[in-house]
């Protein structure tokens, strides 16, 4: 299988690669795993996260997000003392507080994929030369996103953290011309080419 230059240090990684990265997510609750996992990626290496997704995953209920936002301090102290849980209270604090913003999308839109994926019309992204490796940490799009998530209230969501989401839920297509994943995208799912300029900051 052709695939991109990750340089990828661990089966997990080539695994989540192969079969989860930018592939388009209309699920809410995947969503929110993702959205989060990158909240708590902020400053660490995504490999680490990959690594630490099980224990996620147990210390959130399955990226519950209506279980999270009912979350209390005996909820933050059990995540906090969880074997092999990165222990940062105000990382925990933010994703029980963003599961809250979540909700309140949800009941204004009906679905929080509905509402994110509005800013695309719905279909993957392909940038002019992104593909060719020419790949930026964020741009127009990821900002106008960012300041919309933060003005409702979402924490630990700057534009470099949003622009990695939507490459890894699937509204910017950012695999590797070469990479088989591109092709299956492409071929599989809405998409519509924009040139880069028209998303800079």
């Amino acid at each position: 299988m052709g695939t991109c230059n990750w340089g990828f240090t661990s089966e997990a990684m080539k695994r989540y690669h192969d079969t989860e990265w930018g592939v388009p997510v209309h699920d809410d609750r995947k969503q929110f795993e993702f959205l989060m996992m990158e909240a708590m990626q902020c400053g660490l290496s995504w490999d680490l996260m990959i690594k630490k997704r099980e224990i996620f995953r147990v210390c959130f209920d399955n990226f519950d997000f209506d279980a999270v936002a009912a979350y209390q301090t005996e909820d933050v102290e059990r995540i906090m003392n969880t074997e092999g849980m990165i222990r940062s209270r105000r990382k925990i604090e933010a994703i029980i507080h963003n599961a809250v913003c979540f909700q309140q999308i949800r009941k204004e839109f009906g679905s929080f994929s509905d509402w994110l994926w509005r800013f695309s019309g719905g279909k993957t992204i392909l940038y002019t030369g992104h593909n060719d490796g020419d790949v930026p940490v964020s741009n127009g799009l990821s900002d106008r996103i960012s300041k919309e998530l933060k003005r409702r209230g979402f924490k630990y969501l700057g534009t470099v953290t949003v622009y990695s989401h939507l490459q890894a839920c699937g509204m910017i297509n950012d695999h590797d011309r070469n990479c088989d994943c591109f092709s299956r995208i492409v071929s599989g799912y809405p998409t519509v080419r924009k040139r880069r300029y028209l998303e800079k900051k």
